[in-house]
């Protein structure tokens, strides 16, 4: 590996990560939503910069956080605003429009959030959230790269005096370097799985920006090491649980998934239309303007309808979690995560088919690496490698024409 590129974090970038002592509380879902539209705005300026020379957007994703948007699902019984899951779907798409690294970060913090709310302790609750509240980032060591099936963790959980020991290697750690917390799966010795809610301090802990992937480039999503990590009991939460158990975390973190791709297809349309104002028609059209080119007004009206599409069933499944998660039983969680799979696997193809056709309908001068017009597609065709689209359209018809209920899952 190039030492431009793997390297440890540094002490500089780790002085960046410290919880503010005051940070801005949202109290609406209105509130949020302007709020992150006014970064959204911010974060586009320099995008292509970020991403060209891989500069990680500390100062950014420290905006969230002073700003309030990270404590926008902890809930109004412990000083947060809740808001509606279509809120923080629109947000996470408000922001990966502009920059689609910096819109998944704070995807692993709310899902562990979720969690949080559903197996966690009302004393574990009542610290985590008011770190949220006061600025806290958390990021995730979840996922392994070297076990040979992805669903196989590897990564343990020891009992010590006081609390746990953890002891393995995770890759994948999406936001874990802009984080105060970094929440671990881990497996204790009776193959449960817990969620370890582990210091960015504690000794043991290795960061690694290591990430080197042709998009999403900027979401420090490396490794991360623990030898011999200690961790309190208390920040040990139960997560097997969560999916043994109807809950609303699975179909969550995918509706965040499929919000991600959604932002990423909105934006490249957007600027498929500054582009194609720009364009010169086709030498065959028979018209002056690229905008009177007939072709090219078909593509982009399939385009904008395949967007908005997106965008509605992407509403419909936020409000069918947000219906189940009062009382969620087997019945209107399957329901919920079904109506997930159907705007993951189609935010896949959309988000895809957009990214790429903003550069067929720039033409040739949208090649151009200063215009990085490649960034939308880069960025959707990693982040579409999360899940894989066909697997969605098999729980779909199997649901359908079996009646077999989708499995519970969130994240790997």
């Amino acid at each position: 590996m190039s030492d431009t590129i793997t390297r440890p974090v540094t002490d500089a970038q780790a002085s960046l990560v410290k919880p503010a002592p005051v940070a801005h509380i949202i109290k609406s879902d209105n509130e949020a939503l302007e709020i992150a539209y006014q970064l959204a705005q911010s974060f586009k300026q320099a995008r292509i910069k970020r991403d060209r020379e891989r500069l990680l957007p500390f100062a950014e994703i420290e905006s969230l956080s002073q700003l309030g948007l990270w404590a926008i699902t902890v809930p109004k019984r412990f000083g947060g605003a809740d808001v509606s899951s279509w809120t923080v779907a629109q947000i996470i798409a408000l922001l990966s429009g502009a920059d689609g690294a910096i819109g998944q970060i704070p995807q692993n913090h709310y899902y562990a959030l979720e969690v949080l709310k559903n197996t966690g302790t009302e004393a574990q609750q009542q610290r985590i959230f008011a770190e949220v509240l006061q600025g806290a980032r958390l990021g995730n060591a979840l996922a392994e790269f070297k076990p040979k099936n992805a669903v196989d963790k590897t990564t343990k959980l020891t009992s010590t005096l006081g609390g746990y020991l953890i002891n393995g290697e995770k890759f994948y750690c999406t936001g874990s370097l802009f984080a105060h917390r970094i929440p671990t799966l881990v497996k204790d010795d009776n193959e449960r799985e817990f969620l370890a809610f582990v210091q960015r301090d504690a000794k043991g802990l290795t960061l690694i920006d290591d990430w080197q992937s042709f998009g999403q480039r900027t979401t420090g999503s490396g490794t991360v090491l623990f030898d011999q990590v200690f961790v309190d009991k208390d920040d040990v939460i139960a997560l097997d649980t969560a999916y043994q158990n109807p809950t609303v975390c699975g179909p969550f973190a995918q509706l965040l998934h499929a919000a991600i791709e959604t932002g990423i297809a909105r934006g490249a349309f957007e600027e498929t239309l500054v582009q194609v104002r720009q364009a010169r028609p086709w030498i065959d059209s028979g018209v002056d303007k690229a905008t009177d080119d007939p072709l090219t007004l078909l593509q982009i009206g399939r385009s904008a309808a395949d967007v908005r599409a997106v965008e509605v069933l992407l509403k419909h499944a936020a409000q069918t979690i947000d219906a189940a998660r009062p009382t969620p039983n087997e019945q209107n969680i399957a329901q919920a995560s079904l109506a997930v799979a159907a705007v993951r696997a189609l935010s896949t193809e959309v988000a895809l088919k957009t990214s790429s056709q903003l550069i067929e309908l720039a033409g040739s001068r949208g090649s151009q690496r200063d215009k990085g017009l490649d960034l939308y597609w880069r960025n959707a065709r990693v982040h579409t490698l999360h899940d894989a689209a066909r697997w969605k359209y098999y729980f779909i018809a199997n649901y359908a024409l079996n009646g077999v209920l989708p499995p519970r899952r969130g994240t790997l």
